[in-house]
């Protein structure tokens, strides 16, 4: 599950809100050990996704570098080339 974070620093355009929260989702989904919780444990999982978000922008947001910002294409593009030659095409 955790593969599908994917690096949100330092690109252009800038992260948004949504792949945040997709990202944090992914993650609590992989420290629980749920994909979708129960009923009983459905707010705590909310909660959860809802902090790691939070703090996740606010680290986002805190970071510096002197790096250009990266296109999202062209990693994409990269990410794929490099998944080709690991699986095949």
């Amino acid at each position: 599950m955790c593969r599908n974070i994917k690096t949100l620093f330092n690109f252009e355009p800038p992260v948004t809100d949504d792949e945040v929260r997709a990202a944090s989702l992914q993650f609590v989904r992989k420290i629980s050990g749920f994909n979708k919780p129960s009923k009983a444990n459905e707010h705590a999982f909310n909660h959860a996704v809802d902090e790691v978000a939070h703090a996740a922008m606010h680290l986002l947001r805190s970071l510096e570098t002197n790096a250009p910002p990266k296109n999202r294409e062209e990693e994409a593009a990269k990410a794929r080339a490099r998944s080709a030659a690991r699986f095949g095409a």
